[in-house]
């Protein structure tokens, strides 16, 4: 369950578009820049990659829901993804204990 307000101003969005992909990138805030590593798991949080603009959880799952591709991660953006249906929680990997998705759309 989400401990913060949906509108407050707590992910980062950052949207691209190539060819006809719609590709969202969110994560948490606080995990903008820092890097995990699980194993042979690594995951960096780029800011080229993630930090776009920094907006509110429904902003963001609105993108997602738009979206061919999203890339996820922290547990305030993945648990309210969970929350809207847009993701299963046994697609969520964990690296170092920080919850990490990839959605992709299928169109035929």
């Amino acid at each position: 369950m989400c401990l913060v307000s949906s509108e407050e101003r707590t992910v980062y969005l950052k949207i691209m578009y190539h060819e006809s992909e719609i590709i969202v990138a969110v994560c948490d805030k606080e995990l903008i820049g820092q890097e995990f590593k699980e194993g042979i798991l690594r995951l960096h949080v780029n800011e080229a990659f993630y930090k776009g603009n920094l907006v509110s959880i429904n902003e963001a799952l609105n993108a997602i829901e738009r979206s061919t591709i999203a890339n996820l991660v922290g547990e305030r953006i993945i648990s309210n993804a969970i929350e809207r249906g847009l993701l299963h929680k046994d697609s969520v990997i964990y690296i170092q204990g920080i919850p990490h998705v990839q959605i992709v759309k299928v169109m035929f």
